[in-house]
Parts: structure tokens; sequence; C-alpha cells
């Protein structure tokens, strides 16, 4: 069932700023270590910063947001940001930096994750009614980098996880991975949507990427939590 107005301004109260600072922790990161490691291509586009507008895209980032958590009634959402350029050719050891290159943005939104989980013993210290606003932008901030590290992990490029396996696999994997990374996007958008559309047309679960995500999203974010003595 589709949100009503006052429903959507609430989701998106308390997803925005979770997210924003998601994505762009994210993309600054990998645009940081990149320069550290020898590429400076993000550095002089001016990705290297924490101002999203320099990452927002106004489909990816905004409108297909929007339209799939008015559409879903608030259940699901999904995005993306603008890429940061990485020319790994210019790196100092290119196989080897394009993993930590990669690895740098989920490492962010773990870190990310930490750190919401810590904000959360400020909550109490706060009035009942900004107290509720700020520990529901923590909790999205907590399940929105977890989410965010788990899906860019899936090894298959242009995700991160599918540069991790190519910079790591032997070259008979590695190149073949590497060379499906001009249908990346199209197999993802493929799991993502026609593949669940087509299962729930047939009465059938085929949400595979919810089965891939799932379990791993939970447990990186009980990881967090006990971590950082919230799993209480």
């Amino acid at each position: 069932m589709p949100l009503d107005l006052p429903s959507l301004i609430q989701q998106i109260a308390v997803f925005a700023l979770p997210s924003i600072f998601a994505i762009t922790f994210h993309e600054a990161a990998h645009g940081f270590v990149a320069h550290r490691l020898g590429d400076d291509t993000a550095w002089r586009m001016g990705r290297v910063t924490f101002n999203p507008l320099r990452h927002i895209d106004p489909v990816g980032t905004v409108a297909m947001p929007l339209f799939l958590l008015l559409v879903s009634g608030g259940r699901f959402t999904f995005g993306y940001a603008k890429p940061v350029p990485v020319n790994f050719r210019r790196l100092d050891k290119p196989r080897r930096d394009m993993v930590w290159v990669a690895l740098a943005g989920p490492g962010t939104n773990v870190l990310l994750a930490i750190a919401s989980s810590l904000l959360f013993y400020g909550v109490g210290f706060m009035s009942p009614s900004p107290a509720d606003w700020v520990a529901a932008n923590l909790v999205h901030s907590i399940q929105i980098n977890a989410v965010l590290c788990v899906f860019n992990m899936l090894p298959l490029p242009p995700l991160d996880g599918g540069r991790v396996a190519v910079g790591l696999l032997p070259d008979s994997l590695a190149l073949p991975l590497a060379r499906l990374e001009r249908y990346g996007m199209l197999i993802l958008l493929l799991f993502l949507f026609v593949i669940p559309y087509v299962g729930e047309q047939t009465g059938h679960d085929f949400n595979i990427l919810a089965w891939l995500i799932g379990a791993p999203t939970e447990a990186l974010i009980r990881f967090v939590l006990a971590i950082t003595g919230q799993g209480g």
C-alpha cells in the first residue's frame, strides 16, 4: 500500500540524513585512499570531500529512492551515488592498491555504523521529542551503513567486492570476472527488480539478493551492537 504524504515525509525525515552521510563518507573514502596510494583523479575533481552535493546523483540518490519508498509503502528503497573516478593504472601498485581503494568505502560504512551505535549513549540525556527523532536516525544509520557495506561487498564488478575479488583472485579467474563489469549494473537491476517481480507474480520468492544480503547484514549489525555494548 503506497504511503500517504505525511507518512512519506516522516520516512524521509529519518532516512535522508543517515543515507546522505553513508553515501558521502563512502565515496569520499574511495577518493581519499586512491589519492594516498598515487591516483589524484578524484582529488583534482573535488570528489574527496564531505560535501554531499559533490556525490549526489539526481536520479540515483534522490528520484529513485523516493519513488521506491512511495510505491513500496515504506518497505523498500534503493539508490546510488555518483561513482568516484579512480585511474587504477596510476596507483603505486595497481592490483594491490585497487583492493585497498575498494575496501575503503565499505570499511568506512562499518565505522559509521559503530559511531552511530556509540552515539546512542547520548540519547538518554535529551528531552523526549528530539530524542525520538535522533534515535530513529541512529537506528537507520546503523541499518543503512550495514546494508551499504554488505551490498557493495558482493563479488560483482563494478561493486567494491568485485574489485576486491579481481585484485585477489588468480588471473584465470580475475580476468573473466573483470570482463563482467560492463554488464554489472544490468545484472544488479535484474536481480534487484526483474527476478523478484517475476517471483511475486508467480507466487514464488525469487528475491535472491535479499537472501545474499539479509543474513550478513543482520550479522554485521549484531557485531556492531556487541562491540559497542548495545547488544544486551
